[in-house]
């Protein structure tokens, strides 16, 4: 969607387009420290800032000023890391990428195959070691940990499941 037709969007009147680039640039700054890479977390936040929650690659790259192969592998980080997704505009060729209101879930909630490869290394690297050992009971307190972190991820994700329907009431997970 390009400024003019993002500009029209139903509550985009008065907003301030220096602000809104101020807004994306800055959290993506803080996506970068917390470990994201900076082009990704430039396109997710310009994603996020949105209103309709889409925009093209040509669209990006204009609001970015950046390359569409800068965007095309950003999408592609985001993609694998289920915080977007692709869809065909109807009659076109072009993808749009959306950003759902539930990226952090699903984020969250797919990490959870890490932690089950993690567990299975640990469970691996202290039978190799001994338990008895010390870096054997270095791994088993790792390995507790990780179990630990996936019980409570999974029961947050319950909890917050029932809070947002609470706040924000039933409907499409977008």
């Amino acid at each position: 969607m390009s400024e003019e037709a993002e500009a029209r969007e139903p509550g985009r009147e008065g907003r301030d387009p220096e602000a809104v680039s101020r807004f994306v640039e800055g959290f993506a700054a803080q996506l970068v420290e917390a470990g994201m890479q900076r082009m990704p977390a430039r396109v997710f936040a310009a994603l996020l800032a949105s209103d309709s929650g889409t925009l093209t690659s040509a669209e990006l790259g204009g609001q970015l000023q950046v390359s569409p192969a800068a965007v095309s592998g950003a999408v592609r980080y985001l993609a694998q890391q289920h915080m977007v997704s692709r869809e065909r505009e109807p009659g076109s060729r072009r993808e749009r990428y959306r950003v759902h209101s539930n990226q952090w879930y699903e984020a969250l909630t797919n990490r959870e195959a890490v932690l089950k490869r993690w567990e299975a290394a640990l469970r691996e690297g202290v039978a190799s070691l001994g338990a008895g050992t010390p870096a054997g009971r270095r791994m088993a307190e790792t390995l507790a940990f990780f179990e630990f972190v996936d019980d409570e991820i999974a029961a947050m994700m319950e909890r917050w499941r029932e809070h947002r329907e609470k706040v924000f009431g039933p409907g499409p997970a977008s």
